[in-house]
């Protein structure tokens, strides 16, 4: 996964609201530091774990400890699970979880609904109150339950840099131009990964989405559930998958909305976001009136001369040509956001780059007081160590006129980026690509939306069909924005209500317009 798949549909509108948001960074300690083990082998079923994990009782109390906490008063409750450190050693060392869970508030209860909201790496702790409103028709019959996983936030939360190291890392160039740019990039992406290292220790062996994974399955134990109901977004589709792959007998009712592609490698999925984000940007343009390819030209002439000759801001920060693009990308992310891009492109153009800085500040996590959140550092861990796959400088150079083919906008950013994200990083990956066949399983919901910036909507059919035949079930919406849920279509929120209250399964193909 590369760093454009960052948010939820929520995440990134509540980031367009503010000038930088907080994600829940963590409160607790992270695992004693030491050399890096190897990924989790082979672990255990349910129903081998021990009672000591089985049987453990939540204390579920007042939600305390961070500025994000829900109000007093509000019906959310947190608590603590403990699950195996190394699936499997799952009697040996421990690590704490943060779950937060209010209960349902109408009769004829079903169970515990689980929320992932997509990063990896963002908190569900922090999310899941806010989303509450969204979903008020499922609490009614469902307690809602998010977490943060391993390495976030609350539960172990890897942070890699401090602020001050975080703000010089946002001036390497992104696409390097020179040997001496290339150098830089790569040295702050094994900076990076020894920054992780330190942090986290053996944690970072063990973070993998087939980890969490296990974990929701120990998680629906606890809990009382005897299957599984689950509703994942964005990145939180892909470790549903894994979820049904691992515990097919285990799995009830499971969404997902803003489909990865299971398919899809580490290039691969670069070249989808390219894909994805050039699409949603030539959708905005149309719009807007300007014809999409002079629009794409006029941007890319703008992000040329951002290379060598940053833009001043209103404060004493420049914006530089990195800065810019993900100060583009985050409007695309939601429809209601594309008046916030057309206002910072023109006065970019004009010569004042703060309002694309402030965009790229939102989707970075970073307050007005210049302290960041550590989404990225939580993101970059998991999908490392999920992604086998680390492209060499000289294989990504080869690859980079595909991607600015893909796009002249976003692909030399997502193409540099498969060289960097996991450069010399500490653990080997485990994947190629995730297993997610479920044969066996109950029928899972695949919800795409065709304007879908980070996840194009391709991948619903693809995850459907390695999902197996009578499993994944696709419904498709014609419209933008990341994620389909609660983003204006009756049609879809009906057919996920539906499926979720009643068990109605749509029929396989259903077009939402």
């Amino acid at each position: 996964m590369t760093r454009f798949v960052r948010w939820s549909a929520l995440g990134a509108a509540a980031a367009l609201l503010v000038a930088g948001c907080t994600s829940g960074s963590s409160d607790g300690k992270s695992a004693e530091s030491g050399e890096s083990g190897s990924p989790s082998s082979a672990a255990p079923s349910g129903s081998d774990l021990p009672a000591s994990l089985t049987s453990q009782r939540l204390d579920w109390a007042e939600c305390r400890g961070t500025t994000d906490s829900p109000a007093p008063g509000d019906n959310w409750r947190c608590a603590t699970l403990k699950v195996p450190l190394d699936w499997s050693e799952p009697e040996g060392e421990t690590i704490g979880l943060a779950l937060i869970r209010s209960e349902s508030t109408g009769g004829d209860r079903i169970g515990s609904l689980l929320f992932n909201f997509g990063g990896p790496g963002g908190s569900g702790v922090s999310t899941m109150p806010s989303y509450g409103s969204v979903v008020s028709a499922l609490h009614e019959r469902y307690d809602l339950v998010s977490w943060d996983p391993r390495g976030v936030g609350r539960s172990e939360g890897v942070r890699c840099r401090d602020d001050a190291e975080i703000e010089a890392a946002e001036q390497v160039d992104a696409t390097p131009d020179t040997t001496a740019e290339e150098q830089a990039f790569l040295k702050d992406a094994a900076d990076f990964g020894a920054g992780c290292e330190e942090s986290a220790g053996p944690l970072l062996a063990h973070v993998s989405t087939t980890d969490t994974a296990r974990d929701m399955d120990l998680m629906r134990q606890v809990l009382g559930d005897t299957k599984t109901h689950y509703f994942g977004i964005s990145y939180g589709t892909e470790l549903g998958g894994v979820y049904a792959h691992l515990f097919p007998e285990n799995v009830g009712r499971l969404i997902l909305d803003a489909v990865v592609d299971p398919a899809a490698d580490t290039v691969e999925h670069a070249k989808n976001q390219a894909r994805g984000f050039q699409r949603a940007l030539e959708n905005y343009l149309e719009s807007t009136g300007e014809d999409p390819a002079e629009g794409t030209r006029r941007i890319t002439d703008l992000l040329a001369g951002l290379d060598t000759r940053p833009l001043p801001t209103s404060g004493d920060r420049e914006l530089t040509q990195t800065l810019a693009v993900i100060g583009i990308v985050l409007p695309l992310y939601s429809e209601s956001g594309w008046p916030s891009l057309t206002s910072a492109l023109a006065a970019a153009e004009e010569g004042d780059g703060s309002e694309l800085l402030a965009l790229a500040d939102g989707y970075n996590e970073r307050d007005p007081a210049g302290g960041y959140g550590t989404t990225t550092h939580s993101q970059r861990v998991i999908s490392c160590l999920d992604d086998k796959q680390r492209p060499t400088l000289a294989e990504t150079k080869r690859l980079l006129p595909e991607f600015e083919e893909i796009s002249p906008v976003f692909g030399p950013f997502l193409g540099w980026d498969t060289a960097g994200w996991c450069h010399d990083w500490p653990v080997p990956g485990e994947v190629d690509t995730p297993e997610v066949s479920a044969p066996g399983a109950a029928p899972i919901l695949v919800v795409g939306n065709t304007g879908d910036p980070a996840t194009p909507v391709e991948g619903a059919q693809r995850m459907a069909d390695e999902l197996g035949e009578g499993v994944g079930v696709v419904l498709t919406w014609e419209g933008e924005g990341h994620g389909a849920y609660g983003n204006g279509s009756d049609c879809v929120d009906s057919a996920v209500n539906g499926y979720l209250l009643e068990g109605e399964v749509p029929k396989d193909g259903t077009v939402c317009r």
